[in-house]
């Protein structure tokens, strides 16, 4: 007898247009003034669904980053050792512009674009797109020093890649950051490393100390905080040293462990120790967090288009596999409990996607001060709320594969283990959740500008303003908006121990309206209305596939 007949299985998801598939992201990107980016976005689709692509995704997380602290002879090099699938795939997002595209072309769009091709690499392999993140959000810090902007700007803006350390003769350049220490961890003003003004001239300084988390340790140059004589400053630590700082030798950078990880297992995260390491301050002596602030609101955003990435792609295998299986005389997909289960995976994806692309667009050049109001406080709301979704999500889309889901042949096991990073990385929940208080307060470091004459600070009423676009177009959406008015009035006159204990709620309301308020403007109304019953109504539930009796399931599927 035949004993291994295979049948009842999905033939493999590979050769897939994941740009042309995917109606969220199109639309968005057209929708947002970056129709223009339509032909390289479509061919790039193509490209991250190749069998190839796909194998190279996998192998960059099975064979993982090694440390070489030492040569042969004993000498120093403290270098990581990546795969060949690693170099591929970063060398592919550096040359499709994924890092920094909308600084070498700032137009509208420009950040729509960027994201969209950002979020399609990041969809089939997350770990390389830590660098290229942090290489994006390094240049607003950069070109605060001139001297320091004429030096890097065109290597952080070529498209060609180099894993090397090659030093300023290279032609590229990706950036790291190092910002949290073993005693300090979020607490940054506790950072106990020391600058000390080396005598060298150009801002050169000394810097001494171990940090906890540096990512991308291969990386040409990093962005680290450091005590001086005024409090923190912020510097720039090259790898290779050049110009009045020496002439190509490395700096002092010992790698002292790579970190095992739950996820991110294709990128190197490691703990470093720096003894008189060079560095050029970037910014004011004391002024180090505040220096590098945009560096951090950039890569809050990046974690929201990470993980709306990492939800596209759940929601693509758990449909791709219920469409192709069968069970109890039907297709999975066709079984009323599991229609439900996808479609509400559909509409998270939708909600991110649609929230992630209209804050990219916020954050290009030609945008009024009313837009860099609601972006100081949207992107808080939604990396909270959407970073904490998706490891849920991930897990929910991987029992839809059942057993298969569970093993290290399908991608959602590795996908599991990834979303949680994007919550924990530039910023957890309680500093997010903080972090929104203090833009809604209008106080210091809100960003907000101040207070209006109503007593409601600007960063709010400016938020305010693009939820309420959708007013009128859902009875639950407006008792919603009603609602939140009220909370956020409630939670300014509170002291601050009580606003505090009240912060992740406020901001879960908060992203709620404002996915709600994008969907009921930007999709169908199947989607729309579904979306706001669901997470917005009475008869809400709390896991997913728990939709009001009588959605429109088969056409949320079908859009997705």
């Amino acid at each position: 007898m035949a004993t291994h007949d295979v049948f009842n299985q999905p033939p493999a998801r590979v050769d897939v247009d994941e740009f042309g598939s995917n109606t969220a992201l199109r639309e968005g990107v057209e929708r947002y003034d970056a129709e223009w980016a339509l032909p390289a976005l479509a061919e790039l689709g193509r490209y991250v669904g190749t069998a190839e692509f796909q194998h190279d995704a996998e192998r960059a997380n099975r064979v993982e980053p090694e440390l070489r602290a030492f040569d042969p002879y004993g000498h120093r090099i403290d270098e990581v050792d990546y795969d060949s699938s690693y170099h591929r795939i970063i060398g592919a997002a550096v040359a499709a512009g994924a890092h920094t595209s909308a600084w070498a072309d700032p137009k509208p769009g420009a950040n729509v674009a960027r994201a969209a091709t950002f979020m399609l690499f990041a969809q089939i392999e997350p770990g390389h797109a830590c660098p290229i993140s942090m290489t994006h959000a390094a240049v607003p810090v950069v070109t605060q020093n001139r001297m320091l902007a004429e030096a890097w700007m065109p290597r952080l803006l070529s498209r060609d890649y180099d894993g090397s350390l090659g030093g300023p003769s290279k032609r590229s350049a990706l950036f790291g950051m190092a910002m949290t220490e073993k005693q300090g961890g979020s607490d940054v003003r506790s950072n106990t490393t020391r600058a000390v003004a080396s005598g060298e001239g150009d801002g050169a300084y000394r810097l001494t100390g171990h940090k906890w988390f540096c990512s991308a340790p291969m990386s040409d140059g990093f962005l680290m905080l450091a005590q001086t004589d005024a409090g923190l400053g912020c510097f720039l630590v090259p790898r290779v040293l050049g110009g009045a700082s020496g002439g190509g030798e490395r700096n002092v950078f010992r790698i002292q462990r790579l970190k095992d990880k739950l996820g991110n297992r294709a990128n190197a995260s490691s703990e470093i120790e720096l003894d008189g390491t060079v560095g050029v301050l970037v910014g004011e002596e004391g002024r180090g967090v505040r220096t590098i602030i945009e560096m951090v609101a950039r890569t809050r955003l990046d974690c929201i288009l990470g993980t709306a990435a990492g939800m596209r792609q759940s929601t693509a295998e758990a449909l791709w596999q219920v469409r192709h299986r069968s069970a109890f005389g039907a297709r999975l997909v066709d079984q009323p409990a599991m229609t439900a289960v996808v479609a509400d995976l559909a509409l998270e994806t939708e909600a991110a996607t649609a929230t992630a692309l209209r804050l990219a667009r916020a954050h290009d050049e030609d945008v009024s001060d009313a837009e860099l109001a609601f972006r100081r406080v949207a992107t808080a709301v939604a990396k909270y709320w959407i970073c904490k979704r998706g490891p849920g999500h991930a897990y929910e889309a991987l029992e839809c594969l059942g057993g298969n889901g569970y093993t290290e042949a399908f991608p959602l096991a590795r996908r599991y283990r990834e979303q949680p990073v994007l919550a924990v990385w530039e910023g957890s929940g309680n500093v997010i959740a903080l972090d929104v208080l203090r833009a809604l307060s209008g106080g210091p470091g809100g960003g907000s500008g101040g207070r209006s004459g109503g007593g409601r600070s600007l960063t709010f009423e400016a938020f305010d303003a693009e939820v309420a676009l959708a007013a009128g177009e859902h009875p639950v959406f407006d008792t919603h908006l009603a609602r939140i008015r009220r909370r956020v009035a409630e939670v300014a006159a509170m002291g601050a121990p009580d606003a505090a204990a009240s912060a992740r709620s406020l901001v879960a309301d908060l992203a709620l309206a404002l996915q709600a308020s994008l969907l009921l403007r930007t999709t169908p109304s199947e989607v729309s209305h579904t979306f706001v019953e669901s997470r917005l109504g009475e008869s809400r539930g709390h896991l997913y596939g728990e939709l009001p009796v009588g959605a429109p399931l088969a056409a949320i599927i079908t859009r997705s």
